[in-house]
């Protein structure tokens, strides 16, 4: 036994120095090596009072059991601590994988920034200055007829920019909806004008049906809303040949706690999917035909993002195909009923007309294309080229001199950010509850988040719909005058 006993620890110590090898090759040993060899060198000793016993003493059955008890004792510890050692090894992997996965993320996140503010800031100017160039009642109509398809070329690459970044914000967890109130006509109205001209020009005809007893407002995300039927309808679009239609219906039935579950169906008579196909439908970039004879167009991301967003709203969208005959995607959204409309009676009450607006921003043909828009509505603006200077025209400026102002994040000398924290901080009486309203090309979730937190009261994206920014301007300035009055 007592041989036995020896063998065994003669593994022991051959484990405890293959041990040794595989501790220094890790980081933070370089002082401490001595500390790896003392179990050695005391396995060692061990071992030699083994074999003097088994040599030279007369060991009876006890002495001998100890003695390879230690052994064995030895042998669990060195299996125990291997174990143990493996597993730290492998958690401080997943640590690492985790922190490369956050850091990767950070930085994809930074690039999509970056990458967004700066193919918005052109497309700004292209589509502010189409905007404006369409206002001109004697412009010819073939020129009016390219002007409109050249803005729409760049409103399909704000599409792709668009749900790039949501994708993202879905990825991170960064993706926030909103609840305010909205006329579900309006929504629809909007969509439908861009799709009917859509229509047009592919020879399809349009129609929408909306059902008589489809509630007439409603409180919920109207952005998110009309981002999910452009991306239906300009698909359906898309996929249709002439003569073809595209249909939207809309239709609403009762739901839990109030709420109205808002049907809406988009019908197409185009290619159709095919069923094997379409399980992978939703799947991002996926596209069923990849051929380079493909005559329709995309990015394979729509589909995506708008199951992704209607999921979201606590909704559903599915689909029903035919290949040769059409397809239907229906999104069934909860949305709680606003019939009051008290806020948007509110925007309608509230005139643009010469009201003063300050606005903050670094590139001069964005500010020329933002100071023109708010000029046809009757507006005045004044313009200050950096965040600095905004504060400085605000803080000499008389309480109630200005109306609103609107601000840019990523400026000279000063950004967005603090020219707002700055305001709001302002000793002025008007400093605290004048609206500062984001107009920028920053467009993550993220950026929504920071201006808000900054005080301002709302988060407009370049390029900024027309109707948004003035209804956004509406409805901050009456809530700015309803707070001054009360």
């Amino acid at each position: 036994m007592i041989y036995l006993g020896s063998a065994l620890m003669v593994y022991n110590i051959w484990g405890f120095v293959h041990f040794a090898g595989k501790a220094k090759k890790q980081n933070g040993w370089q002082n401490a090596n001595f500390i790896l060899y003392v179990p050695i060198v005391l396995l060692t000793l061990f071992l030699a009072g083994y074999l003097a016993v088994g040599f030279f003493g007369r060991p009876d059955i006890i002495v001998s059991g100890i003695l390879f008890g230690g052994s064995v004792f030895v042998c669990v510890m060195y299996i125990l601590m291997e174990r143990i050692t493996k597993r730290i090894a492998q958690h401080e992997h997943l640590e690492a994988k985790l922190m490369a996965a956050e850091e990767s993320n950070r930085a994809k996140t930074v690039f999509l920034s970056g990458v967004s503010h700066e193919m918005r800031t052109p497309l700004n100017v292209i589509i502010g200055l189409n905007t404006l160039a369409l206002t001109n009642k004697s412009l010819p109509a073939e020129t009016k007829q390219h002007i409109e398809k050249a803005t729409h070329s760049a409103e399909q690459i704000l599409g792709i920019v668009n749900n790039i970044i949501d994708l993202n914000s879905m990825e991170t967890g960064e993706f926030i909806t909103k609840a305010d109130p909205f006329l579900l006509r309006d929504a629809v109205d909007q969509i439908g004008a861009i799709i009917e001209s859509l229509c047009e020009e592919k020879g399809l005809a349009y129609t929408c049906e909306i059902a008589p007893d489809v509630c007439r407002g409603f409180v919920g995300d109207d952005m998110r809303l009309k981002q999910v039927l452009f991306n239906l309808l300009d698909n359906a679009v898309k996929y249709t040949d002439a003569p073809g239609n595209v249909r939207l219906r809309v239709s609403q039935h009762d739901a839990d706690d109030g709420l109205k579950a808002v049907a809406f169906a988009v019908e197409d008579t185009g290619c159709g999917i095919d069923e094997i196909f379409l399980e992978h439908i939703f799947d991002a970039f996926s596209k069923e035909d990849y051929t380079a004879t493909s005559t329709h167009g995309g990015s394979g991301l729509g589909l995506t993002v708008s199951k992704s967003i209607v999921e979201r709203l606590g909704g559903t969208l599915t689909v029903q195909s035919k290949k040769g005959v059409g397809s239907t995607f229906t999104a069934v959204i909860p949305l709680m009923p606003n019939e009051t409309q008290e806020s948007a009676a509110q925007e309608d009450a509230v005139s643009l007309e010469g009201k003063r607006i300050l606005l903050a921003e670094d590139i001069p043909e964005n500010a020329e294309i933002v100071m023109d828009l708010l000029e046809l509505e009757g507006a005045e603006s004044e313009h200050a080229v950096n965040g600095q200077i905004a504060v400085d025209m605000f803080t000499a400026a008389e309480p109630g001199y200005y109306d609103a102002i609107l601000m840019d994040l990523r400026m000279p000398v000063m950004d967005g950010i603090t020219a707002a924290k700055t305001i709001r901080m302002a000793n002025k009486a008007d400093a605290a509850t004048i609206p500062i309203i984001a107009l920028t090309a920053n467009a993550l979730e993220s950026d929504v988040k920071e201006s808000l937190k900054a005080g301002m009261n709302a988060h407009l994206s370049k390029p900024a719909d027309t109707d948004k920014l003035y209804a956004t301007l509406r409805r901050c300035i009456a809530d700015y005058k309803g707070a001054d009055q009360a």
